[in-house]
């Protein structure tokens, strides 16, 4: 009886200090574990807030550009019609400077294309003409 009391009791014994044993290691470890896992997100984090900033500051940029071109545009068009009502010798030219100058702002509608009415599809043969032989005749090519 005492063997097999020895028997259970080792064992138990060393599966108590071995979880004793895991929980301690498991409760000193994590603090190292955890903060460079943390540092890493932290990390990532500190990257995307920076690319979003990257991207806002670059689409601000690219409207203030494109706001500062249609301004532009806008003043060479005045300019190019101030001209025509200056320069212009008489009303006619005045009238078709003007007209060219806003008829390049709106556009014309486009006509469109249409394919020819009696387009035979592509043959993947030779033709050949009535009553003679064909290229795969054994006759054909040769002369009489």
């Amino acid at each position: 009886m005492e063997h097999s009391l020895l028997v259970w009791l080792l064992p138990t014994l060393a599966l108590v200090v071995g979880v004793a044993i895991g929980f301690l290691i498991a409760r000193l470890a994590p603090n190292a574990a955890p903060s460079s896992t943390q540092r890493q997100l932290d990390d990532i984090q500190e990257r995307f807030d920076s690319y979003q900033n990257e991207v806002v500051t670059h689409f601000n940029s690219t409207a203030t550009l494109v706001k500062k071109l249609t301004q532009s545009y806008q003043e060479v068009q005045d300019h190019l019609a101030e001209g025509a009502n200056r320069l212009a010798l008489d009303e006619q030219t005045r009238q078709r400077l003007l007209a060219s100058l806003h008829a390049d702002s709106v556009q014309a509608p486009r006509e469109r294309l249409t394919p020819p009415r009696n387009q035979e599809p592509p043959r993947d043969y030779a033709p050949k003409a009535p009553n003679s032989p064909g290229m795969l005749d054994e006759q054909y090519g040769l002369k009489k």
